[in-house]
């Protein structure tokens, strides 16, 4: 329960939040996934006769490294869902404010977010790169392009939609903690 609690605090956090709070629910998170693991995989190699423990270990194992491998591929695609249904409007309203036409704007809107959540986790601004095809930067006054392709613009457009994604994300990441609570407190207590 406290594995989940710490997913709800973690989605619960503001976009411009304290780093200590952020520290100590990290932690709580590794401290409690741990004390998850240890009983459950004491209980399930305790359940298998003595004989046939090292292929039920290796078995779990194989799960346990075969579902790391897939919950990447399911988080990313939960964060790219959570960043598609936000980011477009986000995008498209920031280059409007800062001089691109409308159209270009809703063209470079229209693009995966995949593209976005890369820069984002590079750092880099890809407004430049975006808007370089379609001539639009050619047509803003030197402060338009300057502040779209400086360093400030690009993570202030996107930390709403970035948030909405890491939302998503989180929930189920509680939702999962859960199912596996109750998926332990099922399995009844060893026998003695």
């Amino acid at each position: 329960m406290l594995f989940a609690g710490t997913f709800v605090g973690l989605m619960l956090l503001p976009i411009d939040f304290s780093y200590w709070i952020f520290a100590v629910l990290i932690a709580l998170n590794g401290a409690s996934s741990g004390m998850f693991a240890s009983p459950n995989s004491s209980s399930i190699m305790g359940s298998v006769p003595a004989r046939q423990r090292g292929v039920a270990s290796g078995m779990r194992a194989t799960f346990q490294n075969s579902g790391t491998a897939l919950s990447i591929g399911v988080f990313f695609t939960l964060m790219v869902a959570g960043l598609a249904s936000s980011l477009p409007g986000a995008l498209s309203s920031g280059l409007r404010q800062h001089g691109v036409s409308a159209a270009v704007a809703h063209q470079v809107a229209g693009l995966p977010p995949v593209a976005t959540l890369f820069a984002a986790q590079l750092g880099i601004n890809p407004i430049r790169h975006l808007l370089a095809p379609t001539g639009a930067l050619a047509t803003l006054t030197p402060a338009q392009r300057a502040s779209l392709t400086g360093r400030q613009f690009f993570p202030h457009l996107i930390s709403s939609a970035f948030h909405d994604g890491l939302v998503v994300v989180f929930a189920f990441g509680a939702a999962l903690a859960l199912l596996a609570a109750l998926a332990s407190a099922l399995r009844g207590r060893p026998s003695d």
